[in-house]
């Protein structure tokens, strides 16, 4: 989920950063074939049965038969133009925080295992990199300082060939020596990464103006002192908004402090662990630096290749190096966040350019991805929730949210946000203040894992409800039903959220569920069949945000005059199916899918687009002066995470057939269907276009003969009408729209870049406008751009999960088995159904991970230390996820212009609240600290 941006117009327009000449091709792409001089054949694959359902996905083949499109696969063999040899690197890394750092001895390796290069931090220093900003300080460490934290790189070691690296590794590997420690001495201490506060005092009801919120004023932010937030004294900056705010605080505390009679007021704390992601592929990278063309070609795994090109390059511009041109290459990918904003990228980059003309590959091994690749966040939480006790409403939410960060900043400050914007869950609040914040720590580095805080924070409040309703001696499911939001409600920033909210219609269906209906029932029945367990039902739901606030898909789409359709699209493919349901959606418009996807796709010079700003703490005023020129936009590309693709890439991949639809084959349907004396078989009827439907692959409409879409094509290019559209979208909570004129027609359109290209038989002075990269770039008109102020909604999107969990407590081990769960799902219009499936069962299985199993120490003893690996960790595996026993159900859109919604991520996060609510029901005792290990239910138990 990133937030970063490229910022740089020459390189967006002629491949230029700071005097670097850049070319991103992805592996298997056109644009790599042409670079390496060798032709790239898509597989013949038979994706589509014929009646247009799914029969696999469209990169399946190439997947399950092994050819090389992820970048851990590629060697220097693999690549056209490249030498033969192939070197081979990794991190030295220190492992003691408390000691000061002396320097390293490798003699006893011995003289034939010497690495061939050595890099340290003052190399980089005299060489001149000026390692990326947000990276720093200090990527490694120089001799005489005390470590940032545990695993801190403090060389990279480089061998020019595979048999001495591996037993130099092999020696290396659950061994310190190389490492000379110095005088104990202080733990690193820095500052947090970020702290947020949302304040929100609701109206008498939802549909009254706040008195205070986040979107109408403003978030609240404190200031640092002694490495903790301090909110009685405000940041001067924000002036009388935060004052407000914080008065606001205190009324809502007070009333905590000293609550009515009839009001319950919930204390407690929570915990979450530490999360390793467990990818399929760890982190890696492999580059050959040419010295005598100044070229760094890089084959790398990220989601975000914008990002990494860019600051590749301005990295390594200044150094001694003069680097003239970067070749970067991304493959495939599987990270789940964790390969989003990764400082891996940058250590392999500077592995290349070490490598005196050898390709240098930097891959972790498992247990170097334990002991450096992104964690998910650990959560320590302390929630109040007051209730009143006559009529069940939510009156107070309270909650201080404390993450550890661990040794590097990575997206902490905006997990923090974002997890406590999610607290809420499914519930409105009247009165809400919710504070965060991200902390420095002597462990792994966390960052923008899968549920990016929201699973910690709703996880947490799903428990709380359950014991609210506990205390209550009320149905939990009713106390949910009483309180969940309704279509039109404010959040906790006072952002209503996007469409129709189907809670109730989901809380209806899981309380008539037998399972929970009849789970006293059923819990006395087990409990005397089998007197070894106990017997537990447990409920929980959420609704997750998906998105960034500052979303920019780019798709372009094309058709030939023999009716093959090309697409092109920023989006990556990092298992989410992606290319699928992108080729899937332009049948909407164009009545059949696209034949050809090229993902991952980077060259957009048609669209000829400047950004330069950053979206989430740019004025208004400065928005509105960037405003001023028809190419500036306010992002130039999103990096792909597991719930963009279904919503804002699909929006951008619609336009762009809605275009093609709109321009060249609707109006080649109309000259064809008018062709005759008075206008053809079209005369006697009224044809308009919102009757237009797409029958087998062939358009009619108000009764007018089928067309098919070769035919179609053809014609319209024939007729020279646009049979090619490249569009740029910016979603801030809310689609920038303009106007354009297109092929002489002119409408408003949520896009702010749009390019078209003519079909052959187009008249010169048409062909003549397509100067552009082969299109005709529009300026756009009259453009309206979403609110600065739309920042602080936080959220606007939303899909909701619920999740209902059979499991079973044994009495000796206090082991827990889950014996079935059932989950409902809101995801607007499905695109494609197996995918979802898929998106269900694996992050139902991370979910229950996170419940039951996976945890390891944050600092000493724990994977930083080098010696972790899934001996150690515990993954779910089939018999822990009740494999035979799970089910689910899709709710049905409710009209087929419902748009798709984010999914991947919060299916994981009910089944983790479900599990510890069902524990509670099953031994009758609360475990709030997860995951609820044997040793945990055994202390409930016991205290």
């Amino acid at each position: 989920m990133s937030n970063r941006d490229i910022s740089r117009r020459a390189f967006l327009q002629g491949g230029l950063i700071a005097g670097v000449s850049v070319t991103l091709a992805p592996l298997g792409s056109q644009a790599f074939a042409a670079l390496m001089e060798k032709s790239v054949a898509a597989p013949p694959e038979r994706w589509l049965a014929n009646d247009g359902r799914v029969r696999m996905r469209n990169d399946a083949l190439s997947k399950v038969c092994g050819e090389k499109v992820f970048a851990r696969d590629i060697r220097a063999k693999d690549m056209p133009g490249w030498p033969q040899q192939q070197g081979h690197a990794m991190l030295l890394k220190t492992i003691k925080a408390d000691r000061v750092y002396e320097g390293y001895d490798l003699s006893w390796l011995g003289a034939e295992l010497q690495p061939d290069r050595i890099v340290t931090a003052d190399d980089l220093v005299k060489d001149g990199i000026a390692f990326p900003e947000a990276h720093k300080p200090d990527p490694l460490l120089p001799p005489g300082k005390v470590p940032m934290f545990i695993g801190q790189p403090v060389a990279i070691l480089i061998w020019h060939d595979f048999e001495r690296f591996r037993q130099a590794k092999l020696k290396l590997k659950f061994n310190d020596k190389a490492i000379r420690y110095g005088a104990q001495a202080p733990l690193y201490e820095g500052d947090p990464y970020g702290s947020f506060r949302f304040v929100r005092v609701g109206g008498a009801t939802s549909a009254d103006p706040d008195e205070f919120s986040s979107l109408k004023d403003s978030m609240l932010f404190p200031l640092i002192r002694n490495r903790k937030p301090v909110w009685d004294q405000q940041p001067r900056e924000h002036g009388n908004l935060s004052e407000q705010g914080m008065f606001y605080a205190q009324k809502i505390q007070q009333q905590i402090d000293s609550p009515p009679a009839d009001w319950l007021v919930f204390d407690e704390r929570y915990k979450t662990p530490s999360i390793e992601p467990a990818a399929m592929e760890p982190d890696n990278g492999n580059g050959w630096y040419d010295p005598a063309s100044k070229t760094l070609h890089f084959v790398v795994a990220t989601q975000c290749p914008f990002e990494a090109a860019s600051e590749t390059a301005q990295m390594i511009a200044p150094s001694r190096f003069g680097l003239a041109k970067l070749n970067m290459h991304p493959g495939y990918t599987v990270g789940y966040g964790s390969k989003d904003h990764n400082i891996f990228v940058f250590y392999a980059a500077l592995a290349a350019l070490y490598g005196e003309g050898v390709p240098v590959r930097l891959a972790n091994d498992r247990y170097e991805q334990f002991q450096s690749g992104i964690k998910r966040h650990a959560f320590d939480i302390h929630y109040q929730l007051a209730v009143d006790k006559k009529d069940l409403s939510f009156k107070i939410f309270r909650a201080e949210m404390s993450l550890d960060g661990g040794g590097r900043a990575n997206y902490s400050a905006s997990v923090a946000a974002v997890g406590a914007t999610a607290a809420q869950s499914i519930y409105y609040m009247p009165q809400s203040d919710l504070q965060a914040t991200a902390y420095h720590s002597r462990g792994v580095e966390a960052g923008s894992m899968r549920g990016y805080g929201t699973l910690q924070s709703m996880a947490s409040t799903e428990m709380m409800v359950d014991e609210v309703a506990d205390r209550l001696g009320v149905d939990a499911i009713e106390l949910r039903r009483r309180n969940a939001m309704v279509s039109g409600m404010k959040n906790t920033q006072g952002a209503v959220p996007a469409g129709a909210l189907r809670l109730h219609e989901i809380l209806d269906k899981a309380s008539a569920h037998e399972v929970w209906k009849n789970r006293a029932e059923r819990k006395k029945k087990f409990d005397a069949q089998d007197p070894d367990n106990w017997y537990g039902v447990g409920f929980a739901i959420c609704q997750k945000d998906f998105g960034t606030g500052a979303e920019a898909p780019m798709a372009s789409l094309e058709f030939d005059a023999d009716g093959h359709i090309r697409m092109r699209h920023i989006g990556i493919e990092i298992g989410t199916g992606m290319s699928t349901s992108q080729a899937l959606v332009v049948a909407d418009f164009l009545g059949r899918p696209a034949d050809e996807v090229k993902t991952a796709e980077t060259d957009w010079s048609e669209l000829q687009l400047a950004s330069g700003e950053d979206p989430y703490i740019m004025s208004q005023a400065t928005q509105d002066e960037k405003l001023r020129n028809p190419r500036w936009v306010g992002k130039y590309a999103s990096a792909s995470s597991a719930t963009n693709s279904a919503y804002y890439f699909s929006h951008a991949s619609r336009e762009a057939a809605r275009v093609l639809f709109n321009h060249g084959l609707w109006p080649a349907a109309l000259e064809i269907w008018g062709r005759g004396p008075f206008g053809g078989q079209a005369n006697p009827y009224v044809v308009r276009r919102e009757d237009a439907r797409w029958v087998d692959g062939k358009l009619t409409a108000n009764g007018l003969e089928p067309l098919p879409f070769a035919l179609l094509a053809k014609h319209a290019h024939e007729r020279g009408l646009v049979t090619g559209a490249t569009v740029h979208a910016f979603n801030r909570w809310s689609w920038a729209d303009s106007e354009f004129t297109v092929d002489g027609v002119s409408e408003r359109l949520p896009l702010d870049g749009l390019a078209v290209k003519y079909g052959d038989g187009a008249p010169q002075v048409k062909k003549a406008q397509m100067t552009s990269a082969g299109f005709h770039l529009l300026d756009r008109k009259n453009v309206n751009y979403p609110p600065v102020q739309l920042n602080n909604a936080m959220v606007t999107y939303y899909s909701p999960v619920a999740t209902l969990v059979e499991l079973k407590v044994n009495k000796g081990s206090h082991e827990v088995q889950v014996l079935s769960h059932h989950s409902w799902i809101e995801c607007g219009r499905v695109l494609v159904p197996e995918l979802v499936k898929g998106q269900i069962e694996g992050g139902t299985a991370m979910g229950l991970g996170h419940a039951l199993l996976e945890e390891m120490p944050l600092h000493e003893g724990g994977p930083a230390e080098g010696d972790w690996n899934f001996n150690r960790y515990r993954l779910p595996r089939a018999k822990d996820v009740a494999v035979w026993t799970q089910s689910s159900e899709i709710l049905p859109p409710l009209s087929d212009s419902d748009p798709a919604k984010g999914i991947a991520e919060v299916v994981m996060i009910p089944i983790a609240g479900a599990i510890g609510n069902a524990v509670a029901h099953a031994i009758g005792k609360r475990v709030r600290d997860l995951p609820a290990t044997p040793a945990r239910i055994k202390e409930a138990l016991n205290g």
